[in-house]
C-alpha cells in the first residue's frame, strides 16, 4: 500500500488546525460539498468595516480538505472583502507547499467555500 505524500505544512494545519469552530450569527456563511469524495465544508465570516476579522470552519473530509480549510482561513483574516474574494485554490496550495494531485480538488473547496460566504456577505450588506 502506497501512502500519500503530504509536505510538513499540510501535516501541521492537519493536526493542529487553526480557526477551526463556528460563529453564531455570521455576516457570511458558505457550506460546499464535493459527493465523489465525501468532503464538507463549512466557512463563517465577520466583517467589520470591509475587513475580514474573523473566520471559522469546519470540515468533514482528509487531511487535504482541513489543511485547505484552515491556511485559507489564515489567508484571508485581516484582508477586506475585495482581497478575500481574489483567493486561488493555487494560492492555498502553493501556501501549504503542494497538494497531490489527487486532492487538489479539497483546494478548490476552500476557495469556493469562502467565495460564498463573502457573497452571502456582501447580499446581506445590500440587501439582496
Amino acid at each position: 500500500m502506497k501512502f500519500m505524500q503530504y509536505t510538513e505544512k499540510v501535516m501541521q494545519h492537519f493536526m493542529n488546525p487553526h480557526n477551526v469552530g463556528v460563529i453564531e450569527n455570521p455576516d457570511g456563511y458558505g457550506k460546499v460539498g464535493n459527493p465523489s469524495c465525501g468532503d464538507i465544508m463549512e466557512i463563517f465570516i465577520k466583517v467589520d468595516n470591509n475587513i475580514i476579522s474573523d473566520v471559522k470552519f469546519r470540515t468533514f473530509g482528509c487531511a487535504s480538505a482541513i489543511a485547505s480549510s484552515s491556511i485559507s482561513t489564515d489567508m484571508i483574516i485581516g484582508k477586506t472583502v475585495e482581497e478575500a474574494l481574489k483567493l486561488t485554490n493555487k494560492q492555498v496550495v502553493d501556501e501549504l507547499g503542494g497538494l497531490p494531485a489527487v486532492k487538489m480538488h479539497c483546494s478548490v473547496l476552500a476557495e469556493e467555500a469562502i467565495k460564498m460566504a463573502i457573497e452571502d456577505y456582501i447580499s446581506k450588506r445590500d440587501g439582496k
